[in-house]
């Protein structure tokens, strides 16, 4: 077949066909892996791709992958013909409770071990150009998202037990070039949101109870970006991500109630879980020094007092309720840099400083999260023309946490102690295809 105009675009549908196929893996391995493994975390910036091994550094500004139509889907601009790249990753922490002498002497002993266990995780992302200036793409991926299991006698068992917070994101994107040194870009964001958690109840005479909630939904923002060519060893880029509403809602289903709370929780009320995945604004920096250094800087802002954190609780009344303890905005910082030793060869590293959202006051059991840093390593190997791969490493520190929950007149008595030495790591493989 010659390259003719009515050529080319049958071509190009077959490859947005062809390659939109293969983004169903991912979504699954991301829905079901982190559903049967146990996890600490949030909001990640590693998601299975090459700069993960760069701690973040240049997020909007690297655009050298079909994964930048969700860093900076104006960096889609950059790449050369229709792209692809699949990555997978498995996610390891340690999230280690240790109770001190304010918890309720009533719960016992049992600091639950470590909630955080082996996560894998996966993503896809297809890019495709559109005549000269515009390009198109697909991508699946999961950058929202938390599990913890913590046992079922644990001290704050009456707080959680176990709990799913997930968000798998779907996302079709755009670009146009402007000019020689501008690009805009935009994607939509179609986020399946799930939560699952179970709870102790407090029978107080005998064994305890368990209330269960589970819910699933649809949530719908936006991804925007901008790229900016200084020069063509400097570019700038800024992305801006719109909050996610999710809007759960579950009426508590429970089991092995007492007389006495079977008769007061008998007909349950519809709890509304809605919460809003935080709105997060990224500007990064990339230069290249010569042909073998380059350097890459972040600077970003998350909105967290957004958030809402749910914590259910039971009151005075014995009934179930849902509060809301407010968290703080979060800055992030990163620099990185990469060294070209062949054709073949590009090593990477980075370092990153995330602040806290939360405080010992309204840190939860289900979200222990707080300050970090990561360290990232990376390498990649240039297979052949059209073929790269890349291994990447983060390791994640984040150090102790204060918690302190509840108070010893409540049934779920008071919970107080430190997270002690908390870290996490991603390790991460990708293949990167451009033809």
């Amino acid at each position: 077949m010659k390259n003719t105009p009515a050529s080319l675009g049958i071509r190009t549908r077959r490859k947005i066909s062809y390659f939109a196929t293969l983004l169903a893996p991912a979504a699954i391995v991301a829905l079901t892996g982190i559903q049967e493994a146990r996890a600490g975390g949030i909001l990640f910036y590693e998601f299975a791709t090459p700069d993960v091994g760069l701690a973040s550094a240049g997020f909007a500004a690297r655009a050298d992958d079909a994964s930048t139509l969700f860093k900076n889907p104006a960096g889609m601009s950059r790449l050369d013909g229709a792209q692809f790249q699949a990555g997978v990753q498995a996610l390891y922490g340690n999230v280690s409770f240790s109770p001190n002498a304010q918890t309720s002497p009533r719960l016992g002993t049992d600091d639950g071990g470590n909630a955080v266990g082996w996560v894998p995780d996966a993503s896809l992302f297809v890019t495709v150009p559109l005549g000269q200036r515009w390009r198109v793409g697909l991508g699946t991926l999961s950058y929202f998202g938390t599990a913890v299991d913590y046992g079922d006698d644990w001290v704050g068992r009456y707080f959680v037990q176990k709990s799913i917070l997930l968000g798998v994101t779907l996302m079709p994107s755009a670009s146009f070039q402007v000019t020689d040194w501008l690009s805009v870009g935009a994607g939509l964001n179609a986020m399946y949101g799930y939560a699952n958690a179970h709870i102790a109840v407090n029978n107080i005479i005998g064994p305890d109870g368990q209330m269960r909630l589970n819910d699933s939904t649809w949530g719908f923002g936006a991804d925007v970006g901008v790229l900016i060519q200084v020069s063509e060893k400097t570019r700038f880029g800024i992305t801006y991500l719109s909050p996610v509403r999710l809007n759960f809602k579950a009426t508590p289903s429970f089991t092995g109630l007492g007389t006495v709370l079977g008769a007061l929780l008998a007909n349950p009320p519809e709890l509304d879980l809605g919460i809003t995945v935080p709105q997060s604004v990224m500007v990064s920096a990339y230069h290249a020094l010569n042909e073998k250094w380059s350097l890459m800087a972040d600077f970003g802002w998350q909105n967290w007092n957004q958030f809402h954190n749910l914590q259910i609780e039971f009151n005075s009344r014995l009934t179930t309720s849902a509060i809301q303890p407010e968290f703080r905005d979060t800055w992030h910082g990163a620099i990185g840099a990469q060294y070209r030793a062949s054709e073949k060869w590009l090593f990477s590293t980075g370092v990153a400083f995330d602040s806290s959202a939360a405080t010992s006051e309204n840190r939860t059991f289900a979200l222990p999260i707080g300050q970090a840093w990561r360290f990232g390593l990376g390498v990649g190997y240039q297979l052949n023309r059209a073929v790269k791969i890349a291994a990447a490493e983060t390791f994640a520190w984040v150090g102790d946490m204060s918690i302190n929950r509840g108070s010893e007149r409540s049934l779920q008595g008071r919970v107080s102690g430190t997270f002690d030495d908390a870290w996490v790591s991603f390790t991460s493989l990708s293949v990167s295809w451009s033809f």
